[in-house]
């Protein structure tokens, strides 16, 4: 018999094998790890003898503990996604998460930065080449941070101004417009990166990968410096997607190049943007 904490391990290499995010491994095998030492509490070892009505409790549980709905929620699509992981490996016979519901709660509207504050954030990290490249990248194309430290020198094309966008966890992998400022940012990082055989774009004074953990310390860091309160890292592509739309570039081509896998997702920023947007626009605004 396998146990739940072989189970567990088992599953952290499934992960490690479709190479998903270092970051996104290390929060679902804590998220597991506390069910599992849970449920090994209530004398459960045997996958296949969790219920729903245990899976339910340990929620419950958590509710009382004072979790936050949002944190219980991704508990909740941790256990979800390591039980369909249990099913589709014939581990367990019948999956108990499925019928498992998440907590609601509210989500708070993207924080969308104004002109002054981005240009404010620009001027804070003028004298780091580096990063004023990746801050550009990101709020000149609405790339996800994750997928901003995946890239490589190659999927840079600088004479045709575009940046291709490898296939990171399960986002779409595309092609986006690269404007004067991300290309101007690029061509003035290059020459500065350190020489190292590493394909990564953004790698450390040492030459290795720039890790996304790197990289949100460093723009919070500047967001600190400009005054610039409340913000984050994906704040940038809230932003970007809110410009597009706010300038009339049609829905449809934000949607595709901000690799939003639903229409409606990009729908939704329509009722934080100011102004009337009328769409028609094919080139995309630079911001």
């Amino acid at each position: 018999m396998i146990t739940l904490r072989d189970a567990h391990q088992q599953f952290i290499g499934h992960l490690k094998g479709k190479s998903r995010a270092s970051a996104t491994i290390l929060a679902y095998g804590k998220d597991i790890d506390q069910l599992v030492s849970y449920l090994q509490d209530l004398g459960k070892t045997d996958p296949k003898s969790v219920t729903t009505e245990d899976l339910v409790a340990f929620m419950q549980k958590l509710s009382k503990e004072d979790y936050t709905p949002k944190s219980i929620s991704r508990k909740t699509n941790s256990t979800k996604t390591f039980f369909k992981y249990l099913k589709t490996s014939n581990i367990i016979d019948a999956d108990p998460a499925t019928n498992l519901e998440h907590p609601k709660f509210e989500n708070k509207p993207p924080r969308i930065l104004t002109k002054l504050e981005y240009r404010s954030l620009r001027d804070a990290a003028r004298a780091d080449t580096r990063m004023i490249a990746v801050i550009e990248l990101l709020l000149q194309t609405g790339i996800r941070i994750g997928e901003l430290a995946k890239l490589r020198v190659e999927d840079i094309d600088l004479e045709n101004l575009t940046l291709h966008v490898p296939l990171f966890e399960d986002t779409r992998e595309r092609t986006i417009p690269l404007n004067k400022s991300a290309a101007e940012a690029i061509k003035n990082y290059l020459p500065k990166r350190a020489k190292t055989p590493n394909h990564a774009l953004f790698v450390t004074k040492t030459g290795r990968p720039l890790l996304i953990r790197n990289i949100r310390t460093a723009i919070d860091r500047y967001f600190r410096v400009a005054g610039i309160k409340g913000a984050k890292v994906n704040d940038l592509r809230h932003t970007w997607v809110a410009f597009q739309l706010q300038a009339g570039v049609p829905m449809t081509m934000v949607s595709k190049l901000a690799g939003h896998k639903r229409l409606s997702t990009t729908e939704k920023y329509l009722q934080f943007i100011q102004g009337q947007t009328v769409e028609g626009k094919v080139k995309l605004e630079e911001l």
